[in-house]
């Protein structure tokens, strides 16, 4: 037998689990788990509410970009219209409309799942839905989503799909939920 493989599935069966901090959009959660060989480990995670995040594709193929500051990380960075799961029940599809109208006042006559994702799965359960907007509409101006904070200078700009992906490679792209979201968009297009 290989040294480190277990032969069989173990059942990682959470022993004990505590919330340490309770957040906006997620917990900060310790979990006691039950490992192999009949020992135990502590890990602590993110305990997040999730998130979605659309890609919206115009007539000319082109890709809609927006540039936002990011507290963490402290940089603009470009990435799709994307927000959190924190509506109680709401479907990943109508979040995924719902934030593509909030960030860039578009509607989508059609969207299209390309996947979900976990961000980092070693120190979260952060689950983010990948979806197409196509058929873009804009959204009457009544109807519009007042923004604030960091959401107040969020511009729309179109990019050639790829220069996007061109960006990625070349680090202009930092931000790894809008490239894998860029990869998921060309797979799907060229599986059309």
């Amino acid at each position: 037998m290989k040294p480190g493989y277990c032969g069989s599935v173990h059942d990682y069966r959470v022993l004990d689990s505590a919330v340490l901090h309770h957040g906006w959009c997620y917990d900060l959660t310790a979990e006691t788990v039950a490992m192999p060989g009949g020992g135990s480990a502590r890990r602590e995670f993110l305990d997040h509410c999730g998130a979605v995040v659309t890609v919206p594709l115009d007539e000319e193929g082109r890709v809609g970009l927006i540039r936002q500051y990011r507290v963490p990380p402290k940089e603009l960075m470009w990435e799709f219209p994307a927000g959190l799961r924190d509506v109680q029940g709401e479907d990943p599809a109508a979040a995924a409309r719902r934030e593509l109208a909030e960030e860039v006042d578009l509607a989508a006559a059609d969207l299209v799942k390309l996947g979900e994702f976990y961000t980092t799965p070693g120190i979260s359960n952060e689950l983010i839905h990948y979806f197409l907007a196509t058929g873009l509409t804009p959204v009457p101006e009544a109807d519009r989503h007042e923004r604030t904070d960091e959401e107040t200078c969020i511009e729309l700009v179109w990019w050639d799909l790829d220069k996007a992906l061109a960006a990625v490679a070349d680090g202009e792209i930092r931000n790894g939920v809008c490239a894998l979201a860029l990869n998921l968009t060309r797979l799907h297009l060229e599986r059309r």
